[in-house]
């Protein structure tokens, strides 16, 4: 960044403010630098005015559960996500620098089974890709297969030190992608996983979208559960031992949806707001679905949402957009259908707010970010109309800032 960018000052007048937790009574904001340096002040000599009225600003909106690269986090900023949480992969070094894509928080490569999920997923030139993407960070794969504890603790230990955020396990056993049998990771390496990752001060989060897999995960010693089970109703067993073990659970509906064949991304994709941002493939990539597990229902999946929210578990937002060949998501638009259907599930559209700001930003012990308080990092997102009652509105996008750098292709 240029010196300019570093010391401009930028004032935002008329707004209604929601900051991460509540509407504020106040209406200013300004920005200097990186930085939100007053909530509710008037007006610095100098500074650039933004008038907001008619528009609600929002903090950056942070995506709980992704995959992308460097050309999927540049258009992911054009629906004001911020940050995402890369869930299988690299973070590319060079966005240390950048302002103009979408900030992320990485696990590297997920722990599990050699063989295993989603492997069996995957056509073989994705497969390629991602060994030649490793190799453009700087050499061999990292380690992702653990067959025993001591392994799983290695290969923890190995995370930490390349300077990961958090660590990911996976538990799939394939029955949801239609490939029953796929090799799975036991449950001693799911509990020395954990218990690493926790030795070492991260946090440890699993994929998950069975009933069975969900039990395993907490009794291993998990913090979060990064999918919600779809295959079959909830249950008050099951709530219970979420509930009790504390764990926080990002449900990824949509992703879910898409997996059970019903989603209704299709109606979501005729949006303008979403279609005119998106290129031909990754449009068509909304209009398709995976559709390996028909027996299951979304309605379902949106029950045990709202049981979860009732109970009092901490709820994420998260996509699982992952690339153009996987239907059903896509990179920035479909954080806002998630919003959606959390609001379907019974959450409120503050609430559903929440859950993609303040708290995936607690959970996730990124305290500079998912709040609009002095201090802040001036990641924001100013939207025409008010989300916090209409929650469609946040597709209504008139302005981006990322580390208080406004972007320049909305």
């Amino acid at each position: 960044m240029s010196s300019n960018e570093t010391e401009k000052t930028t004032f935002i007048k008329n707004a209604r403010i929601f900051d991460g937790e509540r509407v504020l009574d106040k209406q200013t904001v300004i920005i200097k630098g990186e930085k939100i340096i007053n909530v509710g002040g008037p007006a610095p000599s100098g500074a650039e005015i933004v008038d907001a009225k008619g528009c609600t600003l929002l903090p950056g909106l942070i995506d709980a559960h992704s995959h992308p690269n460097m050309d999927t986090l540049k258009f992911s900023l054009t629906f004001g996500v911020t940050t995402t949480f890369q869930m299988q992969g690299f973070r590319p070094k060079e966005i240390t620098e950048l302002r103009d894509v979408t900030d992320c928080l990485t696990s590297s490569a997920a722990i599990g089974a050699l063989g295993g999920h989603p492997s069996e997923m995957l056509p073989p030139e994705v497969a390629a890709q991602h060994k030649a993407m490793a190799a453009k960070m700087g050499g061999a794969a990292p380690k992702k297969h653990a067959k025993t504890p001591e392994e799983a603790a290695s290969i923890v230990a190995e995370r930490v030190e390349q300077g990961v955020d958090y660590i990911k396990i996976m538990i799939e056993d394939g029955t949801v992608f239609g490939h029953p049998g796929t090799p799975d990771i036991t449950d001693e390496v799911i509990a020395a996983t954990c218990a690493e990752a926790h030795c070492l001060g991260k946090i440890a989060v699993a994929h998950t979208m069975s009933i069975k897999a969900s039990k395993r995960a907490i009794n291993g010693g998990i913090d979060g559960l990064m999918h919600i089970f779809i295959d079959k109703p909830h249950t008050n067993e099951i709530i219970g031992d979420i509930i009790n073990s504390g764990v926080f659970v990002c449900p990824t509906i949509a992703a879910g949806a898409s997996v059970i064949g019903d989603s209704d991304a299709p109606e979501f994709a005729i949006d303008k707001r979403v279609s005119s941002k998106l290129s031909e493939e990754w449009l068509n990539t909304l209009y398709n679905q995976i559709g390996t597990y028909p027996q299951g229902k979304t309605e379902y999946v949106l029950e045990t949402v709202k049981a979860l929210h009732d109970a009092g578990v901490d709820i994420l937002a998260g996509s699982d957009a992952s690339i153009a060949s996987i239907g059903g998501m896509v990179h920035g638009a479909s954080l806002h259908h998630e919003l959606q259907l959390l609001v379907r599930a019974g959450l409120t559209p503050i609430e559903a707010l929440r859950a993609a700001t303040s708290v995936p930003a607690r959970l996730f012990n990124i305290f500079d970010r998912g709040r609009i308080v002095d201090g802040a990092r001036a990641d924001l997102l100013l939207v025409k109309g008010d989300p916090t009652v209409n929650i469609s509105d946040t597709l209504s996008t008139i302005a981006v800032w990322r580390q208080g750098i406004r972007l320049a292709s909305i």
